[in-house]
């Protein structure tokens, strides 16, 4: 694997480089502790690495039988034509069991009427569902006929002459779930040595295609991200059962084989669904070993690419007239369907798992698809680390990255005429991007999204510690916060309070509320079945380490007086040192934990006992949604439509928040109310369809009309 950028060494040096200006700021605000745990988090990301090179069977003997028994009732059906080939066959099989899938699939050969004895092996394959044809069907034909046995929800047609790469299934499905108009989902094709074949095709108004990215490296960011594209080649390729059905399966005028592809995709188009390129399903394809790669032969099975070529073109000459001419700009013609840009920019990767403002923007992504933007998301610092990287481009959002963009005023200079909006997030990647967007992005409205006001939690932070020093950075951050508003098109703050405070502070700026997004779940067990408290929090996050030690020093000592052997478990990457301390017989420090929905569904009650800070905590939006009630200071508890005894319990000092952990944990009917009156409160103010409304009333305000 090899990294991109440089080795190990210069990427330090690069971040280290990159993060000076903002690592003198952290020093002077929040001190060297603070400082060396987050160059040591950024040292400790991974870089992005190029597509991994295939992992490949080799192509000869002994062919022992593999082992393609389905886990469980398949979800899936993967047709295999097959005439001849065996070698071919048996790796592409043995490849399938080799990776496997989360979901259980079944596989089903149909074999052409080969006559090297590859029907007779294929018998001995434990699971294996064979099919013979009593005549020659064709590709086509043998698809459709494997296609009439599939027992799952969804096909999976794959060439014989082709060996799946880990996760290459699951992408797919994956895909369905994540895009509910997909019809058809095709997969990344590379040729052995590792190079592209496929990412997409593309075609043209007089009928003609083109493997887009054909021989390029295949981790550019053009390629690696889900797109609507013209069609995916059958090779692999999957679609719903249903709707194979429905619409006849691959149409017989195509038979044998050639564009029977393009006119499926075509056919699903018509019936109001999207085709998708999924480049993180990877499928290594031998290309031409069944029909050979000369197209200029009149023999063989290769002719009947020009047969049928002009069958489709007669077919879908209307249609075709508006997908341009052969020769135009590639990256035009692959986004000819996108109508609107938008380009998002960051302080730092988005690690949703890590911390809350990362949750929102990933929501952001998905709900600005859904008002038809293509989302182009860069870190200021261009990192890429994995698996976030994959994880938004799985979803569709391109992603830049080193070395392919060097510096983002590089990429505006080429490509901001292409964006409608610009999105800067946080103040530091605004300040460090927003004279560039204004020079290159000429029809783009450019939004200041804040997050949070990073001059009110300085400043709270200086009144906490009476730090007159503290406060002076806080008002230099005020005086940088409100230029950049002054200079951007609108600024979106998280709640109606700090949108207040700007009315005071800057009543000339244009200002949005877009709030936190969360999906709301509701809870998981009833009051009885739970038990222990729960504080969960990012650590690189200041706030939260005042916090915690704040819980565990003084409130859980009165806590234990009331509740002798209740439980404390704190959730959050990078606990420092102090927070690590507080780790004890009846309070565990987990860190960072991937997967938190258990331990929410097993807590009675979540805490937010913070003492300075600003923005809408993510911390009580995801104990809500999970339907666990929150005791939360006032300053925590700011701007979140929350009303004391019916949503939230309300306790700024240690014995008032002590007693109302106490309340909660042995009032049932407290328990619930709260619980019911936090869910009633997401799903008002801070499910997807509040945002999406907030949204359309900032970015088209006649839709609030």
């Amino acid at each position: 694997m090899t990294a991109v950028g440089s080795t190990a060494g210069t990427h330090a040096l690069d971040i280290i480089l990159r993060y000076f200006p903002r690592a003198l700021h952290v020093l002077r605000t929040e001190g060297v502790s603070v400082l060396l745990r987050k160059l040591k988090r950024r040292l400790g990301t991974t870089p992005l690495r190029v597509a991994d090179p295939p992992r490949l069977l080799k192509l000869a003997e002994p062919f022992d039988p593999v082992d393609l028994t389905p886990s469980g009732a398949p979800l899936v059906s993967v047709v295999i034509p097959v005439h001849n080939q065996f070698g071919y066959t048996h790796h592409c099989l043995a490849a399938l069991a080799r990776v496997g899938a989360r979901r259980a699939f079944e596989v089903i050969v149909v074999d052409d009427c080969s006559n090297d004895g590859t029907a007779e092996r294929l018998a001995r394959y434990p699971g294996l569902r064979l099919i013979r044809n009593l005549e020659n069907l064709g590709f086509v034909g043998s698809c459709n006929r494997g296609a009439e046995a599939g027992q799952g929800a969804y096909l999976v047609f794959l060439n014989n002459d082709t060996q799946v790469q880990p996760d290459w299934l699951d992408a797919l499905i994956d895909t369905f779930e994540d895009a509910p108009d997909a019809g058809i989902v095709g997969s990344r094709l590379l040729y052995p040595d590792g190079r592209q074949q496929e990412a997409g095709a593309l075609l043209f108004s007089d009928g003609t295609a083109w493997n887009y990215g054909h021989l390029d490296a295949p981790d550019k960011p053009r390629y690696s991200y889900r797109r609507a594209v013209d069609y995916c080649s059958g090779a692999a390729l999957a679609i719903e059962t249903s709707l194979f059905r429905r619409l006849g399966g691959f149409d017989s005028a195509f038979a044998p084989a050639y564009y029977e592809d393009a006119d499926l995709a075509f056919r699903v188009r018509a019936a109001g669904r999207t085709v998708y390129y999924q480049p993180l399903s990877r499928v290594v394809h031998f290309e031409g070993i069944s029909a050979g790669r000369d197209e200029q032969t009149q023999t063989g099975l290769k002719r009947y690419q020009r047969i049928n070529a002009e069958t489709f073109r007669t077919r879908w000459a209307e249609v075709l007239a508006g997908f341009g001419e052969r020769g135009e700009d590639l990256e035009r013609a692959k986004e000819r369907g996108v109508r609107r840009r938008a380009l998002v920019i960051d302080n730092y990767m988005v690690t949703p798992d890590r911390e809350s403002g990362s949750v929102r923007m990933l929501n952001l992504f998905r709900i600005l698809q859904g008002l038809g933007f293509k989302v182009t998301f860069a870190a200021a610092n261009l990192e890429a680390p994995e698996p976030y990287v994959a994880d938004l481009q799985r979803i569709g959002v391109e992603v830049l990255y080193r070395p392919y963009v060097r510096r983002i005023r590089d990429h505006l200079a080429s490509h901001g005429s292409d964006y409608d909006l610009v999105i800067l997030s946080r103040a530091d990647a605004a300040a460090a991007t927003l004279d560039a967007a204004r020079t290159h992005c000429t029809k783009a409205r450019i939004v200041f999204d804040t997050v949070d006001l990073h001059f009110l939690r300085e400043r709270r932070l200086a009144q906490l510690q009476h730090n007159r020093a503290t406060l002076r950075v806080a008002e230099r951050r005020k005086a940088q916060e409100l230029d950049l508003m002054r200079r951007a098109d609108m600024t979106f703050v998280v709640s109606e309070a700090e949108r207040d405070i700007l009315a005071v502070e800057a009543p000339d700026v244009r200002v949005h509320v877009v709030s936190n997004i969360y999906r709301v779940f509701g809870s998981a067990k009833p009051f009885e079945a739970r038990g222990g408290i729960l504080f969960i929090g990012a650590f690189a996050h200041p706030p939260n380490t005042d916090a915690v030690l704040f819980l565990c020093r003084e409130i859980m000592p009165l806590l234990r007086e009331r509740v002798p052997d209740i439980r404390l478990t704190v959730i959050g990457a990078d606990p420092p040192r102090e927070v690590l301390a507080c780790a004890g017989s009846n309070i565990e420090i987990a860190g960072h934990v991937p997967d938190v929905e258990p331990f929410f569904a097993a807590c009675r009650v979540s805490v937010a006992p913070l003492r300075y800070g600003a923005g809408v905590k993510g911390k009580i939006n995801q104990s809500l949604a999970h339907g666990v009630p929150v005791v939360a200071t006032r300053v925590a508890g700011e701007g979140m439509h929350l009303v004391d005894g019916e949503s939230v319990l309300i306790a700024d000092d240690a014995p008032a928040f002590a007693e109302a952990i106490a309340r909660l944990d042995r009032d049932p009917l407290l328990w619930q109310r709260l619980s019911d009156g936090g869910i009633r409160v997401m799903e008002t103010h801070f499910g997807f369809a509040a945002a999406e409304q907030a949204l359309r009333e900032a970015l088209e305000p006649e839709a609030g009309t």
